[in-house]
């Protein structure tokens, strides 16, 4: 079995999601298993702080050493084998082949920030730095959601079909997948390319490999004239 921790100030924030669709059924299977951690139990002031401002001045407020690695170590006590992610904009941009690695792990932990972010210091604790984007969210756990879906639906036995995520997109060769169409044949005055039609497997193959290389070759143009 699969096993996820998620080290965060917001447990809540993960219990709509995990039950709903494909995790859901996962963790109901027994194939997959979410723990959430409250990285505010580990603060030791009466006021439970798990934020000081940044020393040198400046906006924001930066998580704190003491309860973030003291959450850490509580995952690495629970599961000694665990693989430690910080989810920061500096982070190892996720992309398929990173939620393939994990998959193949028996256990990750996901640290959520906060605020401004993280002392410096935590990351001497962390196995990986993992990035979902060049934008700026609320925190981290929109993040670690997006990494736990991706991942649990690479587990073996997840899916309904065992090709389903071996066609995904990105996942042959890093190219995008094809179009997809199905009933009715002609939608609003649109018709469902006629190869698809043709039963002839070998030409559908060849129009699905000419569609995902088009679509890989726009989007990288696309991407170049934006950067």
């Amino acid at each position: 079995m699969f096993h996820a921790q998620v080290l965060t100030l917001f447990p809540e924030f993960f219990s709509s999601p995990l039950a709903c669709s494909i995790p859901s059924r996962a963790i109901a299977a027994g194939q997959a298993r979410v723990d959430c951690i409250q990285i505010r139990d580990f603060a030791t002031d009466k006021h439970r702080s798990v934020d000081d401002a940044p020393y040198g001045g400046g906006p924001g407020m930066l998580m704190k050493p003491e309860p973030v690695v003291a959450a850490i170590r509580e995952a690495r006590r629970r599961i000694p084998s665990t693989h430690v992610v910080m989810l920061t904009p500096s982070g190892r941009p996720f992309t398929q082949e990173v939620a393939l690695e994990y998959a193949a792990l028996d256990s990750i932990t996901l640290l959520c920030g906060r605020y401004e972010g993280f002392d410096e210091r935590i990351c001497a604790d962390v196995d990986a730095q993992l990035s979902l984007g060049d934008y700026v969210l609320s925190g981290g756990e929109p993040a670690a959601l997006s990494v736990l879906d991706a991942v649990i639906r690479l587990l073996p036995g997840v899916l309904g079909s065992s090709e389903s995520a071996v066609l995904d997109s990105f996942t042959e060769d890093g190219i995008l997948d094809w179009p997809h169409y199905t009933r009715p044949e002609i939608f609003e005055g649109r018709s469902v390319p006629k190869v698809l039609l043709s039963g002839n497997h070998q030409a559908i193959e060849a129009w699905r490999k000419s569609e995902s290389q088009a679509r890989s070759k726009a989007r990288l143009r696309a991407v170049l004239s934006h950067s």
